[in-house]
């Protein structure tokens, strides 16, 4: 993503092009970072929603570094089993990025579109792996920091194993962007957490990812979070965590979770 390009610059211009170039940059960055998440973690999961089920989500996520502070809500998850061991997903959000000399700059953002498939259910010895490739719709405006400014794709392979109240998950793959300034790039994160009673859910991971700019560094990330289960069917869920290499950032998620669906399905 380039800012307009603005031929000859002139000392007036030079810092106002410079902050509005460095907008879009940072914007990229965070989004890219931003849309690895499986909610509250950056790591996903291998564990589609139940035939015929749904989950929706209602939430913010956002990103701080030095140079900019960018901010993903309010945004809408919805998820829904359309067959045995697949999901249909989808996410829209409302983008919005700052940045010192630029201000703020609010929209919508890119579309997540993706399809979640389990091909090897969990057995007292094996993990349930699936698949989750996910296309980056380029609905959001690029010329204010606010998208990609073309569809993107992620090609991720996920595991999870459960031992009692304990589970882990993780996996990774890789990101294909051929936007300008942006490259492919690989992913992947390990999560644990623990059940703590019906009420409580808490879980901590590392998550990498490669450089996904042309100039850019990849980054590790520490995250803690979890969800307070209100009842079965709702649930506030909660993440913050920060960089541990490459570019200094702190990252953070809070929203609210509904699931339902029809009880003959899950008997099934």
């Amino acid at each position: 993503m380039r800012p307009p390009k603005v031929d000859p610059i002139s000392p007036t211009q030079g810092p106002l092009v410079r902050s509005y170039a460095l907008a879009l940059f940072i914007g990229l960055v965070i989004s890219a970072l931003r849309l690895q998440a499986g909610p509250p973690f950056q790591t996903d999961d291998p564990e589609p929603v139940d035939l015929h089920h749904w989950e929706f989500y209602v939430f913010a996520q956002g990103a701080r570094t030095s140079d900019a502070n960018s901010i993903s809500g309010p945004a809408i998850e919805f998820n829904y089993g359309m067959a045995p061991n697949m999901q249909f997903h989808l996410v829209a959000p409302l983008a919005n990025i700052s940045t010192p000399g630029a201000g703020w700059s609010s929209g919508y953002g890119d579309t997540e579109v993706g399809v979640k498939y389990r091909f090897l259910e969990e057995t007292d010895s094996l993990p349930q792996v699936g698949i989750f490739p996910m296309a980056e719709v380029a609905t959001g405006d690029s010329a204010r920091g606010l998208g990609n400014g073309r569809t993107w794709y992620r090609l991720p392979l996920w595991a999870q194993k459960s031992w009692g109240p304990w589970t882990t998950y993780g996996g990774g793959g890789w990101a294909i962007n051929s936007a300008p300034g942006q490259r492919n790039y690989g992913f992947g994160g390990w999560l644990i957490q623990r059940d703590v009673g019906e009420k409580l859910t808490l879980g901590a991971e590392l998550f990498r990812q490669g450089a996904d700019t042309v100039d850019g560094r990849g980054t590790s990330l520490a995250n803690v979070g979890g969800a307070l289960n209100f009842t079965k069917d709702f649930s506030l869920l909660f993440s913050m965590g920060r960089s541990v290499s490459g570019p200094r950032s702190t990252v953070w998620y809070l929203g609210l979770y509904w699931t339902g669906g029809p009880k003959d399905a899950a008997a099934k």
